[in-house]
Order: structure tokens, then sequence, then C-alpha cells
């Protein structure tokens, strides 16, 4: 059994400060704060399903990708639940930030407020042209739609927890139902 690494204190984090932490650790840097995640197997079906959903019509120059850490600034490297970038950044991390064309963030009890403020301000301020927020904690999963508006800040341009169709970043389906359905199935007691 290995032990749970001990990180040095700090009140805020900056990019430079990240070389000290353990290279396995998967972390997030968000307006300066550390955030060590640790994802249920319920929140990471979803992402593997929306990732599944995202990349059926993706062009061959894209990807999708889960769990990637984007460089956005000193005080800022996310990293969404799921995201696309350019094919040609498949070996790097973190990834340019400048090239994601969408990047997606499932809620959990402890990231509401950060996936729907502050990540969303993060995102548009890095310029990323569409951000959506998936939101199981309810009884029906949520898709919240986000574009970029001329001022970079995020407009919504869809909520529901029904078929969810879109033309960005290309031609997408998602059937909120189904991961509902999913969501239940996975949580239900055995044998029931």
């Amino acid at each position: 059994m290995t032990a749970a690494p001990i990180l040095p204190e700090r009140h805020e984090w900056t990019v430079d400060d990240l070389g000290e932490l353990p290279k396995d650790l998967p972390y997030e840097l968000i307006n300066g704060r550390l955030i060590v995640p640790s994802p249920t197997a319920v929140h990471q079906d979803l992402c593997v399903r929306l990732l599944l959903a995202v990349e059926v019509n993706c062009p061959p120059e894209y990807l999708v990708s889960i769990d990637l850490s984007m460089r956005v600034d000193r005080r800022n490297e996310p990293r969404p639940d799921v995201v696309v970038i350019r094919r040609s950044h498949a070996n790097r991390s973190p990834v340019p930030v400048e090239d994601a064309l969408l990047a997606v963030e499932v809620v959990s009890p402890t990231s509401t407020f950060r996936d729907m403020y502050d990540k969303a301000k993060v995102y548009a301020h890095a310029g990323i042209r569409s951000y959506w927020v998936v939101d199981p904690l309810q009884e029906r999963v949520t898709l919240t739609e986000y574009t970029l508006g001329a001022n970079r800040e995020y407009e919504q341009a869809a909520h529901t927890e029904d078929l969810f169709v879109t033309e960005r970043p290309w031609k997408v389906s998602v059937d909120l139902p189904a991961l509902t359905t999913r969501k239940n199935d996975l949580l239900a007691p055995d044998g029931e």
C-alpha cells in the first residue's frame, strides 16, 4: 500500500509550482487553487459515454479525449472531463488550450460551483468555443450547452434532459434519458 503524498502547503499555486507534485498525481489548477479530484465510477462511466457520443462524427484532424491538462495561464491548468483537441497535440501534456474546440465537465457533489462558474470563466477567457456542463446529480441527467459570445463570456445555447442534438463542434447527439437509465442502473442495489 502506498502512502498518500504530502503536498507542499501554499495559499496560491501557479503552474511553476506543479513540478513539485508527484508525476502520477492527477490535479487541476483553477484560479490558483490546487484540486486533486477523486471521481466515482459513475462519473467516469458518464465521461466515457459522452466521449463516445462526441467521437461519432469527429473529423480526422481532431481527437476526443478524457482528462487532459490544458495550460491556460499561470494560475489555471484545468483537466476537462472530456475535451476536443487537434490530433497534432495527441502526444503533448499539457495541451495548448488555444486549439480546444469543446470542453465538457460532469458535475460531482464537490465540483458544482467550480464547474458552473469558475471553470466556465477560465474556459471562456481561454477562447474555448463550446462548453457543456452535464449534471447527473438531479433525478434526470441534464446537459447545458454554452457557446462563446463576442465579449468572451459564455451564453447558454441549450439546456435539456431529453435528446440533445447540436452542430457544435460538429453534429453530436447525446441521449440523456439513456444516460439517466445507465446512472440509475449503476446506483441501484444489487439485483434490483
